[in-house]
Formats: C-alpha cells, sequence, structure tokens
C-alpha cells in the first residue's frame, strides 16, 4: 500500500487500514504474527537479491469497485490447521473492516509466510 486508498468518498491512510486489520488478525487463535517476525529470515532476506516473504508488505489492499481487495500476511503456529485458520481469518478481516471502516470487502487472500514450532 503506497498512498491513500479511495473508495466510496472515503480516503484512509494505508496504515490506519493496516494497523485495523493486524488487531483484528491477531486476534486469532493459531496466529503468532502478522507478517514475518523471524529475525534469521529477515537477515537473510537482506543479503539476497530475491525478494523474500518478510520484505512483503505484511497487508496491502486495493479497491475494486466499491470494495477492497485485501491480502494478509501471517506466521502461524504449528499444529492448527491452515484452511481453518485462513476463514477465522478473513472472517476476522471481513468483520474489522466493516465495522471500523464500513466498506465491504471482495476478497481476502492469505499468505502464511512463516510457521512457529513450540519450544520443546
Amino acid at each position: 500500500m503506497s498512498s491513500e486508498i479511495r473508495i466510496d468518498g472515503l480516503a484512509i491512510a494505508p496504515e490506519v487500514l493496516s494497523i485495523i486489520i493486524s488487531r483484528s488478525v491477531e486476534e486469532v487463535e493459531g496466529i503468532a504474527s502478522v507478517g514475518v517476525r523471524d529475525l534469521a529470515t529477515n537477515l537473510v532476506s537482506m543479503f539476497s537479491a530475491k525478494p523474500s516473504a518478510s520484505s512483503l508488505p505484511p497487508i496491502e489492499a486495493e479497491v475494486e469497485g466499491d470494495r477492497l481487495h485485501i491480502t494478509v500476511r501471517v506466521t502461524v503456529f504449528f499444529g492448527y490447521p491452515f484452511k481453518k485458520l485462513a476463514e477465522a481469518v478473513r472472517a476476522a478481516v471481513v468483520k474489522a473492516v466493516d465495522g471500523q471502516v464500513g466498506v465491504g470487502v471482495s476478497a481476502v487472500d492469505v499468505c502464511i509466510d512463516g510457521l512457529v514450532f513450540p519450544k520443546e
């Protein structure tokens, strides 16, 4: 997200939308973080010519007509079924955007970019 998102007579800063979405997604059971917060992965991407998941924005939004198409990148805890997590993330995003911004969501793409294993 680079500049203001303009939709249905409303302009919203991408950072504001990102905060709203991040807070709702982080409340979903099984989500470790929004985006990749792995120091090793971040260091490798700094020295690599190829972009990694950690260099991509954790939340992106595009306007499609009068609705938003949202992409959310998450790190999840091991042991939670990916499909159910994605469904829960989609529901949380739609509810948060509708409730806080008042704009419809056409789609929510969920990208699982990291996996956290329990410490033994």
